[in-house]
């Protein structure tokens, strides 16, 4: 099981000319000065706190065409309303009531998966460009990225509508990638705590404080239609608080592993997108692993 090899020459940006603000990003040209600096810079604010915000990464134009294309998309979207913990995994009766495990939040909100979004979109062309993939790679610090092997989780539209929120979660890799491309008349803030758990261990006592209303390790973004943000979500807790108003908010979730063949695990994929694919149906019956040993 592997990832789909990027579509795109890899010797040329010229698909996303006019897609991405090349003069302030140039992406095209990373061994340059200007593009050095660029990679140094995002690798500082990463190293800082774990995320980095590239401001309007996408020109006006282009975002024109990516909200709508995203409207276009937004009522695939599936929604749930559930009670989740920030593992997206089942409490544990052997465990305290106020364990992180044990503290479960509502989460209503809604995604269009990856295998709705067809090869002549934008946003896909996005994340499969080997270009923009080498950009990526270089600011976390890899030698390369692969796009996921999953179906379902690897290029996502997440839609939250009033009243709608993401509540306290990690994400299943690493490091994530996303691009707002509507923002809500209000609310749909989102929040982080840089860092709080690693490989080595998951910091309950202060991931409880948190959910505890201890804001002090918080950080937190009101992100704008074209910023492209990079974010080391597997170790950092987050969550985008309830939207307001009538006005849907639209963020493309650009997912990448850094060995090929990553599918997300079948019970996750279930929860989030309402069903399963087919390789998530396999990986049920014949069982599957993980790298690390961390919760969800």
């Amino acid at each position: 099981m592997h990832a789909t090899a990027p579509r795109n020459d890899d010797s040329s940006l010229s698909g996303l000319d006019g897609l991405i603000d090349l003069a302030r990003y140039p992406i095209e040209d990373l061994d340059s000065a200007a593009g050095q600096a660029l990679i140094e810079e995002c690798r500082a604010q990463l190293a800082d706190d774990g995320c980095v915000v590239l401001k309007n990464f996408v020109p006006d134009d282009a975002l024109d065409r990516l909200e709508r294309e995203t409207e276009r998309l937004s009522p695939e979207a599936h929604y749930n309303q559930t009670e989740t913990n920030p593992y997206n995994s089942d409490g544990d009766a052997s465990l305290p009531a106020t364990h992180p495990k044990n503290r479960f939040d509502d989460r209503t909100n809604g995604f269009v998966a990856g295998d709705r979004i067809d090869s002549e979109t934008i946003i896909r062309q996005v994340y499969e460009h080997a270009g923009f993939q080498r950009f990526i790679a270089s600011v976390v610090g890899m030698d390369e990225i692969h796009e996921y092997a999953d179906p379902l989780a690897g290029l996502v539209i997440n839609v939250l509508r009033e009243g709608c929120q993401h509540p306290w979660h990690y994400d299943t890799n690493e490091f994530i990638v996303t691009m707002m491309t509507r923002q809500s008349h209000g609310g749909g803030r989102f929040e982080y705590a840089p860092g709080i758990r690693s490989p080595e261990g998951e910091n309950f006592d202060a991931v409880e404080r948190v959910l505890d209303g201890d804001r002090s390790p918080l950080t937190s973004l009101e992100l704008q239609p074209g910023d492209l943000q990079i974010f080391f979500g597997r170790y950092s807790l987050h969550r985008v608080t309830p939207v307001e108003g009538d006005k849907e908010r639209h963020t493309v979730i650009f997912a990448y592993a850094k060995e090929p063949g990553f599918i997300g695990r079948p019970e996750r994929a279930q929860r989030i997108f309402g069903r399963m694919a087919p390789i998530h149906e396999q990986l049920l019956r014949e069982g599957m692993t993980r790298s690390d040993n961390l919760a969800d």
